[in-house]
């Protein structure tokens, strides 16, 4: 039998300390997740094309390396979505028992709905609390889609529903029963054209000051990132992207990242770097 290296995200700039378990700060969960991917199908093989691609990132002074970088056996997502979701949710609750930030690279966007149950087994025993900033060209707040509860396109209903505060910003596709339900559900959000108009946006002030991130890839531009299941016009570039984040995240605390709906077009490799260098750069906000 071939004893194959398991594949570990920043290997070649890494120290064999800055990527064991117990000294790094970041933990990678490979989630390839594809389950309910309802238009272009290939989230299944991000996580390991987008580690692949981490090892072309340049190491810089005062980096996410600097804190340790260690990437977990990849999530078995063969399973029913129940005991996925329960694998998931265990692993985020020991990685977060020590301390370390979970960096979840998808994968389907329902993923992030297990990942956030972690974060609740956790927090629930504290006297601080968390929300979610979604990065995200749709809601996600439909209650099924296609018959399907845990469909990508429900996943921040059912977070909402787990009492979590969220801000969506970048949302441009959405049915008139999403639009209506964010309403009535008081979730606070901010347009690309909100932003364009005046680049002073913050957080509500009641908002939590622990942050987890949930990135979808579709929240960028087609024009740098066409390479996601559904790529929607008038989107967000690369520097507008963290200038935003640098903006929201004022005097808040990133405990938690997800980049999902990755899907890879064979041999473009610009937009597997892409995916690579958001994941770094996010990694590189929580240090602020």
């Amino acid at each position: 039998m071939i004893n194959i290296k398991k594949k570990n995200f920043l290997e070649e700039e890494l120290s064999e300390k800055e990527k064991s378990f117990n000294f790094s700060k970041f933990h990678i969960l490979p989630i390839p997740l594809e389950k309910t991917v309802s238009y272009a199908k290939g989230t299944s093989k991000a996580p390991e094309i987008i580690i692949n691609a981490s090892n072309q990132l340049e190491r810089n002074n005062n980096s996410p390396c600097d804190f340790g970088i260690y990437t977990h056996d990849t999530i078995d997502c063969s399973l029913n979505f129940n005991s996925i979701f329960q694998n998931i949710e265990n692993l985020i609750f020991e990685i977060l028992k020590k301390n370390k930030i979970p960096v979840c690279i998808g994968g389907e966007h329902s993923l992030t709905f297990a990942v956030i149950k972690g974060f609740k087994k956790k927090y629930s025993n504290s006297n601080e609390n968390f929300g979610i900033i979604q990065f995200d060209a749709h809601a996600d707040l439909r209650k099924t889609y296609n018959g399907d509860i845990n469909s990508h396109a429900t996943v921040m209903y059912k977070i909402h529903n787990e009492n979590i505060p969220i801000f969506q910003f970048g949302v441009r596709a959405q049915s008139d029963e999403e639009i209506k339900l964010r309403d009535e559900l008081n979730i606070d959000f901010k347009t690309i054209d909100d932003y364009r108009k005046n680049p002073n946006i913050t957080l509500p002030k009641k908002f939590p000051k622990n942050i987890y991130i949930t990135f979808d890839s579709d929240c960028l531009d087609p024009s740098i990132m066409p390479a996601t299941g559904t790529p929607v016009p008038n989107g967000l570039y690369y520097n507008e992207t963290f200038l935003i984040l640098e903006k929201l995240l004022e005097n808040r605390k990133i405990i938690g990242i997800d980049y999902v709906e990755y899907s890879p077009i064979e041999s473009f490799h610009a937009y597997d770097y892409i995916s690579a260098n958001i994941i770094y750069d996010l990694m590189k906000l929580c240090l602020k």
